[in-house]
């Protein structure tokens, strides 16, 4: 029996019969990583202390203590703190650099027994969509090497795929785990804007941001976020709601009679891959045959979202950067005799070419003379996109499109041309804008064998309503 194959929920059963000790299944996994990081470079940093973890962990197997994902190994993307592991943000400006304290999620983690086994890749503070942008090299896609596994949060979305961790977190700004979820065929979830407290999580776009689960099946997911969500006094954003047990409440039967199904015309018209379009209308096929109703719906600012979105995001993080100056903490350059040159060398030398792009946008669009003409304006259709989802929500029950318009492309495909990569999130940057939750599920493999994905949409806090969903089509349509 190979254990790295197996899912979370797998897993525990092993520990609770005592078939397998935690201590091997750090060994397997560690042992795993180090063979096929060399060549993916999903992570960045290996906690090797995590094995010393491992046995306390047993004892509470044992003891009949053990927490919710107790001796399950974890990889956590780069950008979300870490007291004993660096957190560096895949960038230089941040090399080496130890939090002083746990993000909050992290916190829950622990408290769960989850063991922290490694950091993952990213692009540069979230910056791009396939972690081509690390300071590190790029991670590359486990079913195809001379492809990209998207991003940001593309190390962990490779991780989970090739076995090197049956869970995983990393931060979806605009689709940064919906899409790489996609490109490596596991399951991503993107929760609702402040269900998860952002505490930790080194911001990007304040407003967008958002910390979620990859696992390799929707009940896993679930329970990873069960254990990391929950209001957090630390985040103005978070909202005190309720935490449902979410892994054992999506097994409940689904009432099909009492679920619309959305498909916005918008999301299927030209550019979409013909592979990823026929594996969707087959699933419709399959939901309308066993009871459920689709229908035909319209989310008419549908292609203002990208151009929102790069507006609104770079805005925020040319705000959220400005404090890497070379003064406080992270890289300063040697080569400064003044105050000004510290600060232009420092970000000068530790920013990536993509950093510095959308420094530059955000600045501009911020900058007097600008900030009606373009952020303004920007927030105003943000409002309008809501009302969009808004206005779905309230004939529909789910909104069912594809994550992403092609399967995984090419390394360097698009690197010199950013327009083109920034169209990778053009399916997903509408949820981000909106604060409602995503989840990619995978639902086959294309002529090429590449992963295909399909995006589920809820209205805001129906984690559970969509997980549900989620999971009924995971255990009942079989993928091809």
């Amino acid at each position: 029996m190979n254990i790295t194959t197996l899912t979370i929920w797998q897993i525990k059963e092993l520990l609770w019969k005592k078939e397998i000790s935690v201590s091997d299944l750090i060994n397997e996994y560690l042992s795993t990583i180090y063979e096929k990081n060399e060549t993916l470079n999903a992570f960045l940093h290996i906690n090797e202390g995590c094995i010393n973890q491992a046995e306390s962990s047993q004892k509470k197997y044992i003891d009949k203590t053990a927490g919710e994902l107790e001796g399950i190994p974890i990889a956590i993307k780069d950008n979300i703190c870490t007291v004993d592991q660096p957190t560096t943000c895949a960038s230089k400006i941040l090399k080496g650099y130890m939090s002083p304290f746990d993000a909050h999620v992290i916190k829950k983690l622990r408290d769960a027994g989850a063991i922290l086994i490694g950091k993952t890749n990213m692009d540069e503070f979230a910056f791009g969509s396939s972690t081509e942008n690390s300071a590190f090299g790029p991670t590359l896609n486990p079913y195809d090497t001379q492809r990209v596994p998207g991003g940001s949060s593309g190390g962990s979305a490779a991780a989970v795929a090739a076995d090197m961790v049956p869970g995983a977190l990393g931060s979806d700004t605009g689709g940064s785990i919906r899409q790489p979820a996609s490109f490596c065929g596991v399951v991503g979830l993107k929760p609702s804007y402040g269900r998860v407290s952002r505490y930790g999580l080194v911001a990007f776009g304040s407003s967008l941001d958002q910390i979620g689960p990859f696992a390799k099946s929707v009940k896993d997911v679930a329970l990873i976020l069960k254990v990391i969500a929950g209001y957090d006094q630390h985040d103005s954003t978070c909202c005190n709601l309720d935490v449902p047990e979410y892994d054992r409440e999506i097994e409940k039967d689904i009432e099909k009679s009492k679920i619309k199904i959305g498909i916005p015309e918008e999301y299927f018209q030209e550019g979409l891959s013909p592979e990823i379009r026929e594996k969707i209308n087959k699933i419709l096929d399959f939901l309308e045959n066993n009871g459920f109703f689709v229908e035909k719906i319209n989310l008419p600012h549908t292609h203002y979202g990208i151009p929102t979105y790069y507006i609104i995001s770079t805005a925020e993080a040319s705000t959220n950067l400005a404090r890497f100056d070379g003064v406080k903490f992270g890289y300063r350059s040697k080569d400064s005799k003044t105050v000004y040159d510290l600060y232009v060398n420092s970000r000068g030398e530790g920013f990536g070419q993509e950093a510095k792009r959308r420094i530059m946008l955000g600045t501009f669009v911020l900058s007097a003379g600008y900030y009606e003409a373009y952020y303004l304006k920007a927030q105003k259709v943000r409002t309008l996109i809501m009302k969009d989802f808004e206005n779905a929500f309230s004939k529909v029950s789910f909104i069912i499109t594809p994550t992403t318009p092609e399967t995984a492309f090419k390394l360097g495909e698009k690197s010199e041309k950013p327009l083109m990569m920034y169209l990778s999130d053009i399916y997903t940057v509408g949820a981000n804008l909106a604060g409602i939750p995503g989840i990619n599920l995978p639902i086959g493999f294309s002529s090429g064998k590449l992963p295909i994905g399909m995006q589920i949409l809820a209205p805001a806090f129906k984690e559970l309503d969509l997980l549900q969903f989620a999971y009924y089509i995971e255990q009942n349509f079989t993928r091809e």
